[in-house]
């Protein structure tokens, strides 16, 4: 029944032995007790139980106290804590050293948790705490770097009627000097005077030792010899700690004098006075005396230990001698000093910093040799040290071995071969060795998701970077800032800004702050994909909240200007940049170039071209390859040709983009020779490309010249480059044009069977091919192929198969045509280039064939045809067809030109 008697029997002889006061045979018992194992629980339980029946005596207070003190002496501090705090309610006080007692062994053994709870406690009693507990609470404050509490309940201890004593003021003291408020701590040392109390050696110790961990020797050093002044004798702490301040800031004579002064007081050095030394004179570059003070130190017969010799060791690695570190491994060998996995684990880690990992690799070996087991941290430098140089298989094999060798990777071990692989764009083998990881029982941390969601962003697979961030949030780890931008770049350059924004939402949402980095990706990805007002919103927000956005932000935008011929948005944008102190790159200037040539801007394009000189930039192969194409398209060759050779003066190197841009110059001019004079060039330079021969072929097909184009497309063929969709459209376009259509039919052929891209230049040649020698099944063959594959009919190609349904008679399927397509893309100025002008005129004429043969358009038609015809600038024509519209009844007699249209002022682009 209830309890086993066995724990009764124990609980009622230690409440007999309580009773006679055998409190020595007491703890026996208690000892017995533990050591069969009991519950706490069940010890507690029994005890209290027993109590109560023990002939009206209660003596649970001593006997819980003795408890308590048992399974702190144990370091069963769980336990301790568990019968301090699970006796609450039933009237037991213990007495306050038994609490201090506990309070003191739970911050020695950092148990801050239990220490609270058990203070907690103490004041829930309403126990009076006497300077023993303060000092220890103020400690556990310090301790936990809450050093303003400690302050605090230094200043109100007078008010509980304790007040603080020397040790009181030496713990916030040490407190404040390790939070580095040391002008603080001095302050609180000068008002124990005050208080009537007197700093003692430990005092001025702990802030000579403060001051010099904050480089800041000389006032340590006024410490000292104020310690001396007021008869005080400093100790070999006092004279370490001052010695190694002026090492910190490189000051060797000084700290030499503080060592000579120590010998003439007759202290004694010791091993941590030679290892500050040693140490110190390592991390300024003096090998040598470091290394001459080991002989000094045996002749003192202070004999250098295994931490002397590592910082030695780790000094001649800073300096690249490993031939003198590893002597030192063999000396140390010599002395019978145990060689450490740190002395060994310091040359390789400093090896693989250099790249020498085959010779970091023979020392792992020779540490294996010496019967020393190399840790994961020494593993993982060389893993790195591999994965640096791209070297994965020697990577994977080092991973293996580790197991065959009794060393356990950590997450660490494989997220560094992880991230190499990823940034390498190796995702299946990196994918095989997360698999791997993740069977010997091992959990991706936020570095192995990061390298995942970078790595299928930088490949395009957005689908699996967001599946691995998507994991990574479910399993409980936070993304930081650089997983976040992975993300949110990968998004932009998939050209999907809807989900990049998403992204950068739902990291506001948790919290976080972009950067300058993260702003710029956005304003990239957004400029890139034509989506400017969002872009200078983006910047706007930028700098709304205390960024700074650099060149790199403002290089985007100024692309983004460029590319849509928004020249003086461009500049605008630039010439912000330039106010703000922001220096314009090479790149900076490119893209302006550029910008200006594809505008037709050339001579301002080449007044910021020699600009470039003067702001102290070199031009690129990518500026003049923008300024030279700039001229060609000009015609002005000549230029084009003096740049080139400035170009090569200077030692920049033009590529096949250059060649191309001259190549198309001189082919547009019909100079073919000059032309091939430069494709022989670019042979023999090695910079032919497909778009060479697409020139020449083009130029040739022009000039009627078919044999010497067929030459060019054998010679592509001879040299290795395909000819590609825009290579065989040029001869279908040929072909077609000299109503060759069974040659034409060929080629075309020939491009589905080698899966080229068929363009809305292929159909149109093709469709007006058929329409010269009056093919119309053809045409309406090749015409349902366009449209089945996707291949949305241009405004010429609809013009031709208008014209073929009505000769066909097929009106309706022209008006539907016209309806579906025409309303939908025309571009009425563009048309005009392409097709001699009169395709205004196509229109009217198209329109009474449409009204002869009784077709009704309806009224919303109309209307939006008006505004198509507004919109592209053709107001002259608007009073015709408004004149046919009324004529065949289209529209009220009564409505004028500008009811119809400002009945539907639509966009276009969103019919």
């Amino acid at each position: 029944m209830g309890m086993p008697q066995k724990i009764e029997s124990f609980s009622i002889v230690l409440l007999v032995l309580c009773n006679a006061k055998l409190y020595g045979l007491c703890n026996g018992v208690i000892d017995e007790m533990i050591c069969m194992r009991f519950s706490v629980k069940a010890i507690l339980c029994s005890i209290l139980r027993l109590n109560c029946e023990f002939d009206g005596v209660d003596y649970k207070g001593i006997v819980l106290e003795l408890l308590i003190d048992a399974f702190r002496k144990k370091g069963m501090l769980d336990e301790a804590v568990y019968v301090f705090l699970d006796v609450k309610d039933v009237d037991f006080y213990p007495n306050l050293l038994c609490c201090n007692f506990l309070l003191k062994d739970l911050l020695k053994c950092n148990r801050m948790d239990l220490f609270w709870k058990v203070y907690e406690g103490m004041v829930d009693r309403k126990m009076d705490i006497d300077i023993y507990t303060y000092n220890t609470v103020i400690s556990a404050h310090c301790k936990v770097g809450n050093v303003d509490e400690s302050k605090n309940m230094l200043s109100k201890m007078g008010e509980k009627g304790c007040f603080p004593n020397v040790v009181t003021y030496n713990v916030v003291i040490k407190g404040l000097c390790f939070s580095g408020a040391v002008d603080e701590a001095l302050e609180l040392k000068k008002s124990m005077t005050e208080k009537g109390l007197v700093a003692d050696s430990y005092t001025y110790s702990t802030l000579i030792d403060g001051f010099c961990k904050m480089k800041r020797p000389g006032e340590a050093r006024d410490l000292l010899e104020e310690m001396s002044s007021v008869g005080m004798e400093p100790d070999i702490f006092a004279y370490t700690a001052l010695m190694d301040g002026f090492m910190k800031v490189a000051d060797i004579e000084e700290a030499f004098r503080i060592k000579d002064m120590m010998v003439s007081k007759e202290i004694k050095l010791n091993h941590v006075t030679y290892n500050t030394i040693i140490s110190g004179l390592c991390k300024v570059g003096k090998m040598e005396e470091a290394r001459k003070l080991i002989p000094e130190m045996i002749t003192r017969g202070i004999y250098p230990e295994t931490r002397t010799y590592n910082f030695i060791i780790e000094g001649y690695c800073r300096e690249n001698d490993f031939d003198k570190a590893c002597e030192l491994i063999e000396e140390m060998k010599s002395r019978n000093l145990a060689l450490s996995v740190h002395s060994f684990g310091v040359i390789i880690n400093n090896l693989c910093r250099f790249g020498d990992h085959e010779r970091a690799k023979l020392v792992l070996e020779k540490m294996i040799s010496g019967g020393i087991k190399p840790n994961v941290v020494i593993y993982t430098s060389l893993i790195n040290s591999y994965v640096r140089e791209c070297k994965f298989e020697e990577a994977s094999q080092l991973l293996g071995s580790m197991w065959q060798k009794g060393t356990v990777p950590d997450v660490f071990c494989y997220s560094s071969l992880l991230i190499g692989l990823c940034k390498s764009k190796r995702m299946e083998e990196a994918e095989s060795l997360l698999i791997e990881m993740r069977s010997r029982g091992l959990t991706p941390n936020a570095y192995t998701y990061g390298a995942f969601i970078t790595g299928y962003g930088e490949t395009g697979k957005m689908q699996l970077a967001e599946k691995f961030f998507k994991e990574m949030i479910d399993v409980g780890i936070t993304p930081n800032i650089v997983t976040y931008t992975s993300l949110i770049n990968g998004f932009c350059k998939d050209e999907n800004i809807t989900q990049a924004f998403s992204t950068f939402r739902y990291m506001l949402d948790n919290r976080f702050i972009p950067d300058t980095q993260l702003y710029s990706i956005l304003i990239h990805g957004l400029s890139k994909n034509g989506k400017l007002n969002e872009a200078m919103e983006v910047l706007s927000d930028l700098c709304h909240k205390g960024f700074v956005p650099d060149v790199y932000t403002y290089t985007s935008l100024i692309s983004g200007f460029s590319k849509q011929g928004n020249m003086e948005k461009a500049f605008l944008t630039y010439e912000e940049m330039r106010r703000k102190g922001i220096v314009p790159t090479i790149v900076t200037y490119n893209t302006l170039i550029d910008g200006l040539c594809k505008s037709g801007e050339i001579e301002k394009a080449k007044e910021l071209f020699d600009e470039i000189s003067e702001k102290g930039l070199a031009p690129t192969a990518v500026t003049y390859a923008a300024i030279i194409d700039g001229y060609c398209k000009a015609g002005n060759l000549a230029e084009s040709f003096r740049l080139l050779e400035e170009m090569q003066s200077r030692g920049v190197i033009p590529d096949s983009f250059v060649y191309n841009s001259l190549v198309n110059g001189f082919c547009k001019e019909g100079n073919t020779e000059k032309a091939l004079s430069l494709f022989d060039e670019m042979v023999r330079m090695g910079l032919v490309t497909v778009h060479t021969f697409n020139n020449l072929i083009d130029t040739f097909c022009k000039l009627g010249k078919l044999s010497e184009a067929i030459t060019m497309v054998k010679d592509m063929v001879d040299m290795d480059i395909m000819p590609n969709h825009i290579t065989i459209t040029i001869l279908i376009n040929y072909h077609c044009k000299e109503g060759m259509m069974k040659q034409a039919d060929e080629l075309f052929l020939e491009m589905l069977k080698r899966d080229l891209v068929t363009s809305n230049v292929t159909y149109t040649s093709l469709l007006h091919g058929y329409d010269k020698i009056g093919d119309r099944f053809k045409m309406f063959a090749l015409f349902e192929d366009m449209l089945e594959k996707g291949i949305e009919p241009d405004e010429v190609a609809c013009g031709v198969m208008m014209e073929t349904y009505f000769k066909e008679g097929d009106t309706k399927r022209a008006f539907e045509l016209w309806s579906e397509y025409v309303i939908k893309n025309v571009n009425f100025s563009s048309a005009g280039a392409q097709s001699g002008g009169d395709r205004p005129s196509k229109v009217i004429e198209i329109l009474n064939n449409m009204g002869m043969q009784g077709f009704m358009p309806s009224l919303a038609m109309c209307r939006t045809l008006a505004c198509v015809l507004e919109k592209a600038g053709h107001t002259d024509m608007l009073a015709d067809v408004l004149e046919i519209m009324s004529k065949f009844g289209w529209i009220p007699k009564a409505m004028g030109l500008s009811d119809l249209i400002s009945d539907n002022k639509v966009d276009v682009q969103t019919i």
